[in-house]
């Protein structure tokens, strides 16, 4: 039983225990012996609860803030601009050539001291069970109160309780107002950060150490991919190539100019709003640290290292494999990855993988989801036909990319030598620490993966994993990110190309260093056929291990179930729409305007129901919309305003999504979109089933021919 925990820790029956109670609570009761119940040879249990009050329980939470005095940014910007930032390229120079290392630590070491002399720390002390609206007058007035009560004084007591409580009602409505004198100014940060501590949705715990080795047990955890023979993945000898890419000044300042200040400082102290306010006098320093670092193909330590913040990925820790590592580097570093972004987008055709669906524009998981149920739909419409559908799942698929081997598909991809030595450097000797509240632990250094957390570590998974295609024109993978699925149209039972592409996926994925996870693999397989003997499908195995075949699996998002029917979805949809019409309760408890109320709906209950509806919306039964259409009905009652009905929502995201498609010639689905000879419908989809009629690409052409402002002209 690794959820329950024991209570009885005492013998029960002469010297042993022969009696037990489990608790879903950690010392949530107290044990105590009592005497034996008439002849009984065991003794009584007697349980007493063992609450402890929050205050207690919870430790003081203590955080460091920088204060910015009236002017601080001004004398910080007066700093910048009378600097002469040739000094520290002077100093780095060692035979006209140039110390990376020496050149950008100095630069960061004196931007983070000028920093903190125009600025001072501040220390806040924050408890449990501290409220948002709390303030000095209802502090003193429960002082009172408590006073008063001590004294043994009813009358006075009586009488500073009443003072207390109307002190409360002004301080909750003195909040409220600020709350919406925040969404007047269009501060919308400030309002959910309200909404959020009003209702505690969607909040979220510092994660601390258990143990002073926790961080350092995490830290060599996260390490485990790493190797220090990479031998074999040794990047073949390239002719050295001429530099490319010269970031100019405009774009470092446009992506200066663009930093979200409110983002966490990196290891290297400089926090994002010192660069985006001082933004005019750091251009040309960092435009001349980028691109030198760009002429040299090599990254400066100090912008490679990164802390490493552990994010549980479920409630109950049970081991180090339940947290996520998420890596938190320099700010100025993200600035250079994104410049660096943009110039591989530009250099990579995008319709190389056009079943890749994330980090690119106008690709959504709603496309993924669609596409592959179209796909599927398709080919079950035909006769003695039937569909298999494995998900892959891949081990800690960022943290195991050799970097060599990386920069050898860049250079097959056609990618400028000179920058693919830059992305090899940059994944190379990275060093990284675990920090878990205050705790820290020691360094390591990793030459394998890609941070969680970096700019460019999706794009370059993406990269990574181009080559992963089907071999068969019967079977179609559909990737987003490291979530694989392939699809194997099989006809006639034969099963021969299926079994084949998923050999060739697992040859592909040993040879490329992504371990994937046979246990939670899972398959599905769709037959609508009508047997007369029952026909057995054999399982797929993956190293020796039998793959599970699941009748209901969740993929991106969305539950899909092997009849194709939409109600595990809809009722896990509705699930999750009610539990947040509690938060829009306590919203209106709260008194708080109607337009607050609506905003925190659409923001947090309808998109919600409304999440790759485009896919599911037209498949499902009239009781499960009427399911859905009820939260809407209790939604509108509790915010006393008329709301978009589902059918409503489901027509306009189906109009958006059509013409995002349509307007991209390289998406997977356009080839779908063909007009008639006459130009002014488009062609039908055929179609025999009522199943297939129902997928959102016949929809959306039976759409487009009954919209006449939608056809072209």
């Amino acid at each position: 039983m690794p959820t329950f925990h024991k209570l009885i820790d005492f013998p029960t029956r002469g010297n042993n225990i022969l009696d037990q109670v489990y608790c879903n609570i950690a010392k949530g009761y107290k044990a105590s012996p009592s005497p034996h119940l008439g002849r009984s040879d065991h003794i009584s249990l007697h349980l007493t609860p063992a609450y402890t009050p929050l205050i207690v329980r919870s430790k003081p939470a203590v955080r460091t803030v920088t204060v910015w005095p009236d002017g601080a940014m001004d004398r910080l910007q007066d700093c910048f601009e009378y600097t002469d930032w040739d000094i520290f390229k002077q100093a780095a120079n060692d035979n006209n050539h140039i110390d990376l290392n020496t050149y950008i630590s100095s630069v960061l070491d004196y931007i983070t001291f000028c920093m903190n002399s125009v600025t001072t720390q501040k220390s806040i002390l924050t408890l449990p069970n501290h409220k948002p609206w709390m303030n000095g007058a209802v502090t003193g007035l429960l002082k009172a109160r408590d006073a008063a009560f001590h004294s043994g004084d009813a009358e006075a007591y009586r009488t500073t309780r009443s003072i207390l409580r109307k002190g409360i009602r002004e301080a909750k409505h003195h909040y409220t107002k600020r709350i919406e004198e925040h969404f007047n100014s269009s501060d919308s940060r400030r309002v959910w950060q309200g909404i959020r501590t009003v209702t505690g949705y969607n909040s979220s715990s510092s994660t601390h150490a258990q143990s002073p080795s926790l961080p350092d047990d995490l830290n060599c955890f996260f390490a485990r991919f790493d190797r220090t023979d990479n031998s074999d993945n040794m990047r073949a000898q390239q002719e050295p190539s001429p530099p490319v890419l010269t970031l100019s000044p405009h774009d470092v300042r446009r992506t200066l100019q663009h930093i979200n200040p409110k983002k966490a400082t990196g290891p290297d102290g400089v926090s994002g709003r010192v660069l985006k306010h001082c933004a005019a006098e750091l251009t040309a320093v960092l435009t001349d640290l980028f691109n030198t670092s760009l002429l040299q193909a090599s990254v400066p330590t100090c912008l490679k290292t990164a802390t490493i913040i552990p994010v549980p990925k479920q409630s109950a820790i049970r081991s180090l494999n339940d947290y996520r590592p998420v890596a938190l580097t320099p700010v100025v570093m993200k600035c250079f990855e994104r410049l660096v972004l943009g110039h591989l987008k530009n250099s990579i055709p995008p319709s190389l993988d056009n079943h890749q669906f994330a980090y690119r524009a106008n690709r959504s998981t709603e496309d993924a989801v669609s596409l592959a149920l179209h796909s599927t739909l398709t080919h079950l419409d035909q006769r003695d036909s039937y569909v298999r559908m494995l998900f892959i799942d891949y081990s800690s698929a960022f943290n195991t990319i050799p970097p060599h081997k990386l920069a050898t598909k860049l250079d097959h991809l056609g990618l400028n030598t000179h920058l693919s030595s830059w992305v090899l450097d940059f994944l190379t000797g990275r060093p990284q620490t675990v920090r878990m509240g205050r705790q820290v632990s020691s360094s390591i250094t990793l030459n394998i993966g890609a941070p969680q957390g970096c700019v460019l570590s999706p794009f370059l998974f993406s990269l990574y994993t181009l080559d992963c295609k089907p071999t068969h024109e019967a079977n179609t993978m559909f990737k987003f990110a490291d979530d694989t699925m392939v699809v194997g149209r099989i006809s006639s039972n034969n099963e021969a190309a299926y079994r084949t592409e998923v050999e060739n996926l697992v040859s592909w994925s040993r040879e490329n260093n992504l371990i994937l996870n046979a246990a939670k693999t899972k398959e599905m397989i769709l037959d609508f056929r009508r047997k007369t003997k029952p026909f057995v499908h054999h399982p797929i195995t993956i190293d020796g291990e039998i793959v599970e075949v699941v009748q209901n699996i969740r993929y991106l998002g969305v539950n899909i179930s092997h009849d194709l029917t939409w109600t595990v979805n809809t009722t896990a949809t509705a699930k999750k729409g009610l539990q947040r019409l509690y938060f829009l309760r306590c919203l209106k408890r709260a008194c708080l305007p109607q337009k607050l109320l609506v905003s925190f709906y659409r923001s947090a209950i309808e998109s919600v129901l409304k999440y790759c509806i485009t896919a599911w919306y037209s498949g499902c039964t009239i009781d499960d919309r009427k399911a859905l259409q009820r939260i809407i009905k209790t939604a509108e009652r509790i915010t006393g305003t008329q709301l978009p009905r589902l059918e409503d929502i489901y027509q306009t995201r189906c109009t958006r999504r059509v013409m995002g498609i349509l307007r991209d010639s390289t998406n997977p689905g356009h080839c779908l979109f063909t007009l008639m000879p006459s130009g002014r419908r488009y062609r039908t989809l055929p179609a025999r089933t009522t199943r297939l009629q129902h997928s959102f690409y016949h929809g959306a052409v039976t759409l487009l021919n009954s919209t006449p402002t939608l056809l072209p002209h």
